[in-house]
């Protein structure tokens, strides 16, 4: 090994090797040194590394260890399809587990809100003298025993127990409300993804198509029968679909993220889809079935619950107008053989306030009233617009597919091969050619594109309408 690469390395010649020595002989010592400056470099970092080592041991012993249970909850399977994905979502989303959540706390409600108020028990001294704290001293002296208990007045129970129920109603339909916007989001990843996995494959076929090219371009090019800008157009073509090829893999892992978080899995998880992605596409029921379907929907049903709670909330602001009873019984126990008192009160309280309290709360409940059933009108039309406009972009996409599917990408495949076919003896441009191939794939991931925005579609319309059956 020459002096100079010694000295770039860091190794100091030997001191005793002759001028005129022989490159094995110098090998071998430059080898002695390098190994030598190497064990002494390799024990100063001997100690770095075993506080590195002790640092992650003690951090590792912090950590909490993942349980092979909790390793098989996050199992992904192996291909993921859209029943699968639609029933993960489901059963495991912490979005829709809240709201079952809610929905048991509010369900213990109702009990509650039409109890009786508790009774009240009093225990108590009357009239005993503080100079003797004697029981037998005064004839009035006593010791009271007391209960009392509030009497709503009739129908005020019942009512707050109705409109508790009602709540629980509207938190139900609340759940399956949910459920379908997650189910469509799900559907909605899951066709988005599958059309970049398309996309993907049809990128790979059209690359290693133009590596043909450019390798019969270059052929044609070294004997002569060629031009040189084809060669350098099909490698920027090549560059291009790399830069696709890029953009893709963005938008999927983007797509994979969103997917994992509506199916509760581990940031970073990914899956593979099935090989065979389905292209047909089904027909949709009439427009008259589908809004009857669309009556049943659950946020129209929590509406309508919602507006039956605001209606027993003015029966209720009704009877706030009448008193409630409280009766009291209590009995006065003397000794020195004196007789024992009993005593019976009733209350009320007096409305004295009517006009700034009683009535301004039915008012009040009126207007809530009001409010519902214009909310309850505002969401039917904004249904009947939904499933409108679901039902447009499912036509348009559909009708796409189908004219892609059967024409436009048979007829760019024939072309394309037509073309190479020429190209081979010189009939037909380069540069055609090419663009021949471009307008190919782009025709191929426009039909997966409409094929994926047909699903989506229908996917919208199912949560518009509130049910499955939107097919014929």
């Amino acid at each position: 090994m020459p002096v100079p690469i010694l000295r770039r390395i860091g190794v100091a010649p030997p001191r005793d090797m002759p001028r005129g020595a022989s490159h094995e002989r110098a090998a071998v010592a430059a080898c002695a040194s390098v190994r030598a400056v190497t064990r002494r470099r390799m024990c100063r970092r001997c100690v770095v590394a075993l506080g590195a080592r002790l640092a992650c041991t003690v951090l590792a012993a912090s950590l909490p260890l993942s349980s092979p249970a909790a390793a098989a909850d996050t199992a992904v399977p192996a291909p993921l399809t859209l029943a699968h994905a639609v029933d993960t979502a489901r059963a495991g989303n912490p979005g829709l587990a809240e709201l079952r959540a809610r929905a048991d706390a509010l369900a213990a409600v109702p009990d509650q809100a039409g109890a009786m108020p508790d009774p009240q028990i009093a225990v108590g001294a009357a009239n005993l003298p503080l100079y003797a704290f004697d029981f037998d001293r005064e004839a009035m002296t006593q010791l009271q025993l007391g209960v009392r208990q509030t009497l709503p007045f009739p129908g005020k129970l019942a009512l707050r127990e109705r409109i508790a129920e009602l709540a629980v109603d509207v938190a139900v339909h609340g759940i399956a409300e949910l459920e379908l916007a997650l189910v469509a989001d799900v559907k909605t990843l899951w066709w988005e993804l599958a059309y970049l996995a398309q996309a993907r494959t049809i990128l790979d076929q059209n690359e290693r198509l133009m590596r043909e090219l450019v390798a019969i371009a270059h052929a044609k090019y070294e004997v002569g029968r060629g031009l040189q800008q084809d060669v350098l157009l099909a490698q920027l073509e090549l560059s291009k679909l790399h830069d696709l090829a890029i953009r893709l893999e963005g938008r999927e892992s983007a797509a994979w993220a969103r997917l994992g978080a509506l199916l509760a899995w581990p940031p970073g998880t990914r899956a593979s889809l099935p090989a065979d992605i389905p292209a047909a596409l089904p027909r949709l029921r009439g427009a008259l079935a589908l809004r009857e379907l669309a009556d049943t929907r659950p946020r129209l049903a929590a509406l309508a619950s919602r507006i039956d709670a605001a209606e027993r909330g003015v029966d209720l602001a009704r009877r706030e107008r009448y008193p409630d009873v409280d009766v009291s019984a209590g009995y006065g126990l003397r000794g020195g053989g004196r007789d024992d008192f009993a005593s019976l009160n009733l209350s009320v309280s007096v409305p004295l306030f009517a006009a700034r309290k009683q009535h301004r709360a039915v008012d009040q409940k009126r207007a809530e009233l009001l409010a519902e059933r214009h909310a309850l009108a505002d969401e039917a039309l904004r249904v009947e617009a939904a499933i409108s406009a679901a039902r447009a972009d499912f036509a348009r996409a559909r009708d796409s597919a189908e004219l892609f599917g059967t024409g436009i990408v048979p007829q760019a495949r024939q072309t394309v091969a037509a073309m190479l076919a020429a190209y081979q003896v010189n009939e037909v441009d380069f540069l055609n050619l090419v663009r021949a191939e471009i307008t190919l794939y782009d025709y191929e991931m426009q039909y997966w594109e409409a094929i994926a925005q047909a699903n989506q579609a229908l996917a919208r319309l199912a949560a518009a309408v509130g049910s499955e059956e939107v097919t014929q």
